[in-house]
């Protein structure tokens, strides 16, 4: 029996076509609804000339049309592209016009963002629900006849293309394969999570165009299992949605967790059918860690992983979050490698593989490691070194770690990326909006601790001679020009940004004073 993705979901269609593969606030999908419905997207999309190597755009927070129009695309050999709709206008004009989106599925909600963008390589736009503006995606589709392509893909071929910020300020195509979601979603993930599908209830609460929310979509549908979605985070209703539908699993990320401890009651509710939380995406506090588990009851798995390593390759198991004697410090840990990754901790300057306990790049070796980087083959060199015919090669992550016994530890950030709430926010993207305001003679963004969120976004402003700008002006400048998650929440006015002799800014520098007294910088 074939084991790809596309294959696993053309035979659930077949075999359980009545089985629910998605519970969505507006409809349920079973297996034969996204087989059929799948199919007639792809006629769709073969009939406006669409097919191999072609993007389509989906602007959506709702999971199940977006996985529909992802199977479609698939079977006609294109790829879906999630687009993070809390984007700025002309962040997300960048993003369809670098990938030549042929097709843009949308929420209504974002159809007047979209009316001021103009991107040439689109041929049609359709509505994720029905709207007055557009046709929604099932009614177009309706129109065309729910006929397999019969097209097979190859495991190189690409499936699902997620946009990741780089260092150099503009966004990044991650292409990922079948063989790259077949190696995470059919093999490691759910091995370490304990999720084998039916009969367990995945609650979904994460964003399409995170390689989370939509790789749990990917793993829950191509196992058969049954997924529980929420496209808005509500933590009263998910605490509600896991008593209402006895769910067995969620993955959330910290903050969530957070959110959820503090809703009135928590203590006296039912959690009896939860069998797993996995966690990840930024780092967790010991307190939030040991009061969830407390509330909880249930079995905790932290992950590690990036987008471009088709999500988690190293986890922390339930058994090694001790709360009490000589192990205690492994709550601080990321975990080891998953079943078929590699990790190891290399000297940036040398390659060369570091001891334990050395702090160096953390590069990993996996089937989960990406093609590459959309259009970008000098970035895609730069990120994975000694590829070669069927071997992955080593995956750079960007994040600064050590090993101790087996176990990863994330210490610092090469990149000096930052994490608010799981959101990736690269300084460099938000000081070029910095660097705009006519106030700002010089600049820097950098991470401060925040108990909620993990990390906040503080720009260190020097202003211009006889000009004056607040804090919240420069706030409110940004806002217009970049998603809000990434503008600053405090600006601290300095006299010189501190640099080394090339001009290259001290990030360590102006970090120390907010991190100081914290065991780690990230």
């Amino acid at each position: 029996m074939q084991t790809d993705i596309l294959s696993q979901w053309r035979r659930h269609g077949r075999e359980q076509p009545d089985a629910v593969a998605f519970i969505a606030p507006h409809r349920n999908w079973t297996y034969g609804d996204l087989d059929a419905e799948s199919n007639r997207i792809a006629q769709g999309l073969r009939s406006l000339g669409i097919g191999p190597g072609d993007r389509v755009a989906a602007l959506t927070k709702h999971t199940g049309e977006c996985l529909a129009l992802m199977i479609g695309a698939n079977k006609v050999g294109a790829v879906v592209m999630p687009v993070n709709w809390r984007l700025a206008p002309p962040e997300l004009a960048y993003i369809l016009d670098n990938g030549k989106a042929r097709l843009l599925m949308r929420d209504t909600e974002f159809a007047d963002a979209c009316a001021q963008l103009s991107i040439p390589s689109l041929k049609l736009t359709v509505g994720t629900l029905a709207n007055d503006r557009e046709p929604g995606l099932a009614d177009w589709a309706a129109g065309f006849p729910a006929d397999d392509t019969g097209r097979e893909a190859s495991p190189q071929d690409t499936a699902l293309q997620l946009y990741s910020s780089g260092t150099t300020g503009l966004p990044k195509g991650v292409e990922l394969s079948y063989a790259n979601l077949e190696a995470g979603m059919l093999g490691s993930i759910p091995a370490e999570i304990g999720y084998t599908g039916p009969p367990g209830v995945f609650l979904n609460a994460l964003p399409t165009f995170h390689i989370a929310g939509i790789g749990v979509a990917v793993l829950t549908s191509s196992l058969g299992g049954l997924s529980l979605l929420h496209p808005e985070f509500n933590p009263p209703a998910i605490l509600d949605a896991i008593t209402e539908h006895k769910v067995t699993h969620t993955f959330l990320v910290p903050a969530m967790i957070q959110f959820l401890l503090q809703v009135p009651g928590i203590d006296k509710r039912d959690f009896s059918s939860l069998h797993t939380i996995s966690y990840g995406a930024s780092p967790i506090t010991e307190r939030v860690l040991l009061d969830a588990i407390k509330a909880f009851g249930c079995r905790f798995v932290q992950v590690y992983g990036l987008t471009e390593t088709t999500g988690a390759v190293t986890a922390l198991p339930h058994e090694d979050h001790v709360t009490e004697g000589p192990r205690r410090y492994l709550l601080r840990s990321a975990g080891k490698p998953m079943l078929g990754v590699q990790v190891k901790v290399v000297d940036v300057a040398t390659g060369e593989a570091l001891p334990d306990g050395e702090v160096g790049e953390v590069w990993i070796h996996s089937k989960q490691n990406m093609l590459g980087y959309w259009g970008n083959p000098q970035a895609s060199a730069d990120a994975i070194v000694d590829r070669a015919g069927d071997d992955p090669g080593w995956l750079r992550s960007g994040d600064a770690g050590y090993m101790r016994d087996g176990y990863l530890f994330l210490h610092d950030r090469i990149k000096d990326l930052i994490v608010s709430g799981g959101e990736n926010i690269y300084p460099a993207e938000v000081e070029n909006v910095l660097m705009q305001h006519p106030a700002v003679a010089d600049g820097a963004v950098i991470g401060v601790p925040d108990d909620q969120w993990g990390e906040q976004v503080k720009a260190i402003v020097v202003a211009k001679p006889r000009e004056h700008a607040s804090a919240e002006d420069i706030i409110a400048f940004m806002r217009e020009r970049i998603a809000h998650f990434k503008c600053p929440r405090t600006v601290d006015f300095v006299e010189a940004i501190p640099r080394n002799p090339s001009g290259k800014i001290l990030k360590r520098v102006l970090r120390e004073p907010y991190w100081r007294g914290r065991d780690r910088n990230i």
